[in-house]
């Protein structure tokens, strides 16, 4: 495994690269964890999106505590960061799997998704769970996605003009 001193610097394991790796120690002080795991892998041309929740991602702080609407908000900028850092981009989600602690959050929820999946259309999964990691968690959402072939090509054409 490749690994660096700098934090949010990606890792290469199993011919994978860990994009945002961290370790549940950290995240979850209040519980007895200690797991190495990412935000999204890059395998191949597909990006896997840890589930996002009302979190900033480079602080650590929850936000929109008591809205499920700002938290999807938040949640969506995550994913897009993420993707973004993976290289690939919103147009390029094929799935969202988006978890709910309350059937009524539903429909501020997916109007958020909604406003920033506009002419993608990915295919979605909903659930009600009882739960998130956390109690002040309303919503999470997770996201597969892909890099197109020809991401890369205009400036792999740049570099070999140069």
């Amino acid at each position: 495994m490749t690994s660096t001193n700098e934090p949010n610097e990606p890792v290469v394991a199993g011919g994978h690269t860990r994009i945002r790796p961290f370790n549940t120690r950290d995240t979850y002080p209040e519980q007895s964890l200690d797991n190495d795991l990412c935000q999204a892998v890059v395998a191949g041309d597909t990006v896997y999106v840890r589930g996002q929740i009302g979190q900033d991602l480079d602080t650590s702080e929850s936000v929109g505590i008591g809205d499920a609407e700002a938290q999807a908000e938040q949640a969506m900028a995550n994913i897009k960061m993420l993707l973004e850092e993976a290289g690939s981009r919103m147009e390029h989600l094929v799935k969202l799997t988006i978890y709910l602690i309350d059937p009524r959050y539903r429909e501020a929820v997916y109007r958020t998704v909604g406003r920033w999946t506009k002419g993608v259309h990915p295919i979605s999964t909903g659930l009600v769970v009882s739960a998130l990691a956390r109690p002040e968690w309303l919503c999470e959402i997770d996201a597969i996605a892909v890099i197109p072939k020809d991401a890369q090509a205009p400036q792999d054409s740049k570099e070999a003009r140069a």
